[in-house]
């Protein structure tokens, strides 16, 4: 087995980086980290020591999962944020058999599935 602790970077492709960033930074509060104009990249910091990578790319490719860890008194509160501010939000749900979690769902503006999960201690 590997030691492998956590996740450090994922990295997201977008249609349009404007609108990908001001969905990320203004909507979910993603901190500005470094943009790369060249290659048409924008890093973010996700909560303590995690990145997201929003990569313009114009062409086709699938939609991808991402799960961000939010702590169990702010799933509600995010949700209803989130629903402020026009994101279509499914939960919370409490539904996970492996991983005891309330989650809400959602989607960014190139559709992919977004997911604020707060892990719940077992009674």
């Amino acid at each position: 087995m590997l030691p492998i602790r956590g996740l450090y970077e994922v990295a997201i492709r977008v249609k349009s980086l404007a609108k990908s960033e001001d969905f990320y930074r203004g909507t979910l509060g993603l901190e500005f980290g470094l943009r790369d104009e060249r290659r048409m990249w924008l890093f973010l910091r996700a909560g303590q020591g995690g990145m997201v990578v929003l990569q313009e790319d114009r062409g086709t490719w699938p939609k991808g999962h991402i799960a961000f860890t939010v702590e169990e008194v702010d799933i509600e509160v995010a949700a209803i944020a989130l629903r402020q501010r026009g994101v279509v939000v499914k939960g919370p749900v409490y539904h996970h058999e492996w991983i005891p979690a309330k989650s809400v769902y959602f989607s960014d503006p190139d559709g992919h599935d977004l997911e604020l999960c707060a892990p719940v201690r077992k009674a």
